[in-house]
């Protein structure tokens, strides 16, 4: 069987933890951070998130060997 080719775009913005989740950034971090946003959502912007359940199967397809 050939090899699976890994998204390139998805190997940039996800990562694998060792238990097998989708670790991934907080979106909305962008621009305007100094701006409008409060301080408190700035500071919960900093945790990276994970996956939910519905997603992360179709994540772990594109980063097959990661």
């Amino acid at each position: 069987m050939p090899k699976i080719k890994t998204h390139s775009g998805a190997k940039k913005r996800f990562s694998v933890t060792k238990t097998g989740k989708i670790k991934l950034s907080s979106m909305n971090r962008r621009h305007d951070i100094k701006g409008c946003k409060t301080p408190k959502r700035k500071r919960q912007l900093r945790k990276a998130g994970y996956a939910g359940s519905a997603t992360a199967p179709q994540l772990k397809r594109l980063i097959p060997y990661k």
